[in-house]
């Protein structure tokens, strides 16, 4: 499955992934006029404060499989696009009850007039599409594409993960290589290597007491 990769410890919080997203879902598709549009378009990718200062987190759907808020749609407004496996919203079928923000562990899920909603107007779900008319032109999601710092990617999850745990295990090994006064070479089995030696200092030790013994004429201790 393709997605969007979040790398939070990348993100500086300018937010123009928030506004690529608003124009994308625009009737014009242009920001000097996504704006003027009535009612204006929705964000779906949402950039939040983080837990100390200069730190920022674009939160945006995971398209859980399962889903908790497709499974509690009352209505069927909330489907899963068999091919790419995104999770949509029929803005037209939904009745506005809250219930999949309910369920959302990720709290992605607004709720705002939209172009394509019900009439009268009703305020709807608004969560990320995976851009999938965008996808299904072979092109990355809107956020993706303009952020430039690469807080936001997108390709296959599996790749996208295992870049993840390179890319952790390279900071933990440069963290654990540079010391004061220089660098050490790290050993990733430092522990089972220092067990080993305990072993053998405790084997060369008792050899030790037997030949002593022997030179003595007690014979094997």
């Amino acid at each position: 499955m393709q997605m969007v990769f979040v790398n939070p410890e990348r993100c500086i919080g300018c937010l123009q992934c928030e506004l690529a997203c608003a124009v994308e879902h625009s009737t014009s598709k242009d920001e000097s006029d996504a704006f003027l549009e009535a009612p204006v378009p929705r964000k779906r990718v949402h950039v939040g404060a983080g837990p100390v200062p200069t730190f920022s987190f674009p939160n945006t759907c995971r398209h859980c499989d399962p889903a908790p808020c497709l499974q509690v749609c009352p209505t069927g407004a909330i489907t899963r696009d068999n091919e790419l496996g995104f999770v949509l919203v029929d803005a037209k079928r939904c009745i506005g009850c809250a219930m999949c923000a309910v369920m959302c562990p990720f709290d992605v899920l607004t709720f705002h007039e939209l172009a394509g909603g019900p009439t009268p107007p009703v305020k709807v779900a608004v969560k990320c599409d995976g851009c999938i008319d965008r996808v299904r032109r072979e092109e990355s999601p809107a956020c993706a594409e303009v952020c430039k710092v690469d807080a936001l990617v997108f390709g296959e999850l599996n790749e996208l993960l295992a870049e993840g745990r390179l890319r952790e295990a390279g900071r933990i090994l440069a963290a654990e290589t540079a010391a004061p006064g220089g660098r050490r070479v790290l050993d990733p089995l430092a522990a089972w290597h220092q067990w080993g030696r305990a072993v053998a200092d405790s084997a060369a030790g008792a050899d030790g007491q037997v030949r002593t013994a022997s030179n003595n004429g007690g014979g094997p201790a």
